[in-house]
């Protein structure tokens, strides 16, 4: 949780953008919008979540898999520095 709490206010941000944009899907499903505008709606929250995800995965990966205190070998950063690039690939 250490990297969670130092990146506290970064994720509460994403996450208040998060929270608006399926307020917005909200609204354009109540005010019966046109299913092309829904679905950009709902890529928008799911690209949201994406990074909101992608962002937590990367400190944890970091903290604790990497270890922040510890020194890992080159082959050890390279590989979770590898495995980072590609989950932002991923969950964009």
């Amino acid at each position: 949780m250490a990297h969670i709490r130092g990146d506290k206010q970064q994720l509460l941000l994403r996450i208040r953008r998060l929270r608006g944009q399926v307020e917005a899907l909200e609204r354009a499903v109540l005010e019966e919008h046109e299913c092309a505008s829904v679905l950009q709606q709902i890529a928008a929250c799911r690209g949201a979540m994406g990074g909101l995800m992608s962002e937590v995965i990367e400190g944890h990966i970091r903290f604790h898999v990497v270890g922040r205190d510890s020194r890992p070998g080159a082959a050890q950063t390279a590989a979770a520095e590898e495995l980072i690039e590609v989950l932002r690939t991923y969950l964009k």
